[in-house]
């Protein structure tokens, strides 16, 4: 969706976003003046969803998971309301492997019923979100609650990601779980074969979205990185199902 297809801001829509509560929706207590950019949504929660991006958030726009208000020259602004709801749908994604079809569904039940005590607590956008930084072998460690020797171990066995010279801010859930392996007596070593497993998964969902994403249009580019995503949760899921049934067999 380009500028030039700008849609007109409703009287309602407008309302909600000059933050008046009454009738709102998911989440309540959060500002819902739209004054963010798209670049300021990517900066809030850039460091605890890394893969996100221009596409990502217009594909969800598309999807009617979110609605930007635009601006007279056709520019998206967002509320801290509006990362509010792009968190919960990229943590349904990653965390519960939810289809957007049915986050889009809770996200409705919720919108129907926003003071619900069963409902998700809002984290105030901006806030608690620490601002991106240079992850080392020792930030790691203190991160993940291992030792240093232990992150430069796995780093040696080419099990961490990395970001040019630094380690990626996803090297903390990986040291984190190889650690809890580690009290088992699973080595670095032992987690090469996993490692080259899911390098092999990621160059075949490469192979199937490189047609979406070569394209220009940024809906094509935004259905790729769901459709990636999507299969991702699809192969760890697919993981896990062949694991527990091996573990079940071996009792």
């Amino acid at each position: 969706m380009g500028r030039g297809d700008a849609r007109p801001v409703t009287a309602g829509a407008a309302r909600v976003h000059r933050g008046e509560d009454a009738d709102a929706p998911w989440p309540r207590g959060i500002s819902r003046q739209a004054t963010m950019r798209i670049s300021d949504v990517l900066r809030a929660l850039g460091q605890e969803f890394p893969s996100v991006s221009h596409s990502k958030l217009r594909f969800l726009e598309e999807q009617g998971l979110i609605e930007p208000v635009r601006t007279p020259s056709g520019y998206r602004q967002y509320s801290q309301a509006d990362v509010e709801r792009l968190r919960f749908v990229l943590t349904e994604q990653r965390d519960s492997y939810m289809p957007l079809k049915v986050i889009k569904e809770r996200l409705a039940a919720m919108d129907a019923d926003p003071d619900s005590a069963e409902h998700p607590a809002p984290r105030l956008a901006g806030a608690g979100v620490p601002a991106r930084r240079r992850w080392t072998a020792q930030s790691v460690a203190e991160a993940a609650g291992v030792t240093e020797e232990f992150v430069q171990s796995l780093a040696q066995a080419g099990l961490l990601p990395s970001s040019g010279s630094a380690l990626g801010s996803g090297a903390v859930e990986v040291a984190r779980i190889a650690g809890a392996l580690a009290e088992f007596g699973i080595e670095p070593r032992h987690l090469r074969s996993f490692r080259t497993a899911a390098d092999r998964q990621v160059t075949l969902v490469d192979q199937v979205v490189a047609p979406l994403r070569s394209q220009q249009a940024s809906a094509a580019r935004g259905r790729a990185a769901s459709m990636a995503s999507d299969m991702g949760e699809l192969f760890t899921r697919l993981h896990a199902a062949w694991i527990r049934q091996g573990v079940d067999d071996l009792g």
